[in-house]
């Protein structure tokens, strides 16, 4: 997005992004997303709302709201496909296995809301 101060038009630069996804009960989807991040989460917001922190500036929210939960969809990048699929399906998320897709290789994920994780890699 761009407008014009004075004479000089000025450009808006974001520093990060969250992407939100919206579950049901925060009791039931936390352990799911430790199982897919492999760690606790970074942060605890305020009630009802989880963080975990990516590279880059990123990261997810898993935000507790029962009236909008299971309608969110977020695609995370990977670079070993393969092995996050291994250690996904040990830690008891269940999943098709990577397949071909959009140029790349995807694995898709599907929350206990049936929110949508895709992971993008090769």
């Amino acid at each position: 997005m761009s407008t014009t101060v004075g004479s000089r038009q000025h450009r808006m630069t974001f520093t990060y992004v969250l992407a939100g996804q919206v579950v049901t009960d925060l009791a039931l989807a936390e352990p799911w997303y430790r199982s897919l991040f492999d760690r606790e989460p970074d942060a605890r917001p305020m009630a009802g709302l989880l963080e975990w922190h990516l590279s880059g500036g990123s990261g997810v929210q898993v935000w507790q709201d029962p009236d909008r939960a299971g309608h969110s969809s977020v695609v995370l990048g990977s670079d070993d496909l393969d092995t996050e699929a291994l250690r996904l399906t040990a830690g008891g998320l269940e999943h098709g296995g990577p397949e071909p897709g959009g140029g790349a290789r995807l694995l898709r994920l599907m929350d206990p809301d049936g929110n949508s994780v895709v992971l993008l890699g090769e």
